[in-house]
């Protein structure tokens, strides 16, 4: 009877007290979300003021969230912040900071190659594929889903590949795709039935041109083979006016989709809820004195809270996450059938590398991988921090586990593992890809991958958030109408307005302004944030001088590996992070300050 139980709405759900955020996170989270019902509570009410505001009419609408915050009437502003108790400033709540992607060129987001530089170094770097064969194919059921076969054809993307044949790109690694089709096409139908949604499954090409820049050449929309539309269109680059807006609208479709897939299989899925086991197990199988709870404690720092936190108002029913992205309602169920193909083995960098053909493994190089497409931000900064994690575990391990008998002798380690597994990931504890847990190398493979997880993979995916796609027009989360075409009831409006088409197919003022509030706060640092190369008082938690050296020597590295970045940063023959208007690739620039700072790999997944 005197058990702690978990408590529901309108209550915070239960988080051991050990995990709870500090009073320092906690005020800074409040402010958040206090902002957060500022944003929310605001745009309903000029919405209920004016009936005419329910849709952008221009981008300069759009503009003003920058420049004038959202105005209300004085009097009525005064009175919500009265009612609010706030005492700070009304000016700065109301209005939100300017995005960077439109900070240094706001015309960034319209042009191709800036499209396409943002698959290798924006805030979802890492669904880009190699192209192997052409065209590629659907490993979805044909008799639920219709012919395999795709609708892009060689003569679709022929005239985009500077004189090479389609196999000859093949060869020369010149070819490259995103690819939705399959993540989307199961769920269209019920998508589509929503009210305020529409979307398609997409495939996106690219090339890689000789300055090592990516153009998109063709995209493909599909639907599902029932429905009262061709089931497959494809797009290619505009010769004029119509086609152009077309592509735009094409363009906004597969970032819709994008930031679906980053935001319920990449962002969630992949670092958020696969973690949490891990951190669980290690609560209840590892003592709190045995040097691998001591060595994984900071990259466990406020992931159980932030998680109840995202399950409370993010990924709950009528949730922000169901509001604002397209999937609505079937966000969870999409971020589920997802987890059926996730595998522990390939979350490592090197491993997802060379699964998306991205990297081979090549000894010869710093990091034995071989980047296929050398100008990849992402990757290429991040192979430096795998490394010198990969470098300090391997130390501290071989220090405490000189042999494999200790290995497979400790108890607790072997439980937190099998607890990991056989319990947290239960669905798919079966699974022969597990890797074991026998050897040294095995546990610093392991607990590598962990701490990738938690630190660096969590911080690319998440810092950038409000930076690129508080813009709404750089990365909708949602679409509100499909594209048209000459036989749609639509097409002589679309053509007579291409702008206010294109706009009303973005999400709404309240959609919008929803989304801007919550990336805002998901991305922003707090002052008590202990980022990579950081831990309080290193003696505390190892009272061996051997292993607070390895510590400091991994500090030092992460040091050394920022001031490369930056020096990276600089170099103007890398195109995807220096240029006029290129936003410089600092998502893992391992330090930050306080607040959005589209910087900053912090231990843990804490926000």
């Amino acid at each position: 009877m005197r058990a702690e139980s978990r408590v529901e709405k309108p209550l915070p759900i239960y988080v051991p007290r050990d995990e709870q955020f500090e009073e320092c996170k906690m005020n800074t989270f409040s402010t958040g979300r206090l902002r957060a019902v500022l944003h929310n509570l605001i745009p309903l009410l000029k919405a209920t003021i004016s009936p005419y505001n329910r849709d952008f009419k221009t981008f300069t609408d759009i503009d003003s969230l920058y420049k004038e915050g959202i105005l209300l009437k004085l009097g009525l502003q005064d009175e919500i912040l009265k009612k609010l108790t706030l005492i700070e400033s009304s000016e700065g709540l109301l209005k939100y900071e300017t995005p960077t992607i439109v900070s240094k060129d706001k015309f960034a987001w319209l042009r191709d190659d800036e499209f396409a530089r943002q698959t290798l170094a924006g805030i979802n770097p890492v669904n880009i594929e190699r192209l192997t064969a052409f065209p590629p194919v659907s490993k979805l059921d044909p008799q639920i889903y219709g012919p395999p076969d795709s609708a892009l054809k060689e003569e679709h993307i022929l005239p985009y590949l500077d004189g090479m044949s389609v196999q000859q790109a093949l060869d020369e690694n010149k070819l490259y795709i995103i690819d939705y089709h399959d993540v989307y096409l199961p769920f269209l139908d019920r998508i589509n039935a929503l009210d305020g949604r529409k979307a398609y499954a997409t495939r996106t090409v690219f090339f890689l041109t000789k300055g090592g820049t990516l153009k998109p050449v063709a995209i493909e929309l599909s639907l599902p083979p029932a429905g009262p539309r061709p089931s497959k269109r494809v797009v290619t680059p505009p010769v004029d006016a119509t086609s152009n807006w077309i592509w735009q609208l094409a363009k906004a479709h597969v970032c819709s989709n994008d930031a679906g897939v980053h935001q319920l299989v990449n962002h969630f899925l992949r670092t958020h809820a696969s973690v949490e086991p891990f951190i669980l197990a290690a609560h209840r199988q590892l003592s709190a004195m045995h040097p691998i709870f001591k060595l994984l404690d900071p990259h466990m720092r406020y992931t159980l809270e932030i998680n109840a936190l995202a399950r409370q108002a993010l990924i709950s029913v009528d949730g922000v996450i169901e509001n604002c992205f397209t999937p609505g309602r079937y966000v969870m169920e999409m971020s589920a059938a997802a987890y059926r193909d996730w595998r522990f083995d390939m979350e490592g960098l090197p491993a997802d590398l060379i699964r998306r053909g991205m990297a081979v493994r090549d000894p010869t190089q710093p990091h034995g991988l071989k980047l296929i497409l050398e100008d990849y931000p992402y990757a290429a900064d991040g192979l430096m921090i795998w490394s010198a994690i990969e470098n300090w575990v391997r130390t501290y391990v071989d220090h405490y586990y000189p042999e494999s008998s200790l290995i497979r002798g400790d108890t607790e380690l072997q439980s937190w593992y099998a607890e990991s597994i056989n319990v947290g990931h239960a669905d798919i504890r079966h699974k022969d890809w597990w890797p074991k847990l026998n050897t040294p190398e095995d546990l610093v493979s392991i607990l590598t991958t962990i701490i990738w997880l938690a630190s660096a993979q969590h911080a690319a995916l998440n810092f950038g958030q409000y930076p690129y796609g508080g813009y709404v027009p750089n990365r909708p989360p949602l679409m509100r109408r499909l594209i048209p075409d000459e036989n749609d009831v639509e097409y002589p409006n679309f053509v007579a307005d291409p702008q206010k088409y294109f706009l009303a197919a973005l999400p709404s003022l309240l959609q919008a302004s929803k989304f801007m509030a919550v990336v805002d706060t998901l991305s922003t640092h707090s002052p008590d944030e202990e980022y990579l190369g950081e831990r309080q008082h290193p003696s505390i938690w190892s009272g061996d001088a051997e292993i607070i050296e390895a510590f400091y020597g991994f500090s030092a590295e992460i040091r050394q590996i920022e001031k490369e970045i930056e020096k990276r940063n600089s170099d103007p023959s890398l195109k995807n992070r220096c240029g006029a208007g290129v936003i410089p690739y600092e998502l893992l620039a391992p330090s930050s300050e306080p607040g959005v700072t589209c910087r900053g790999v912090p231990n843990s997944v804490s926000i």
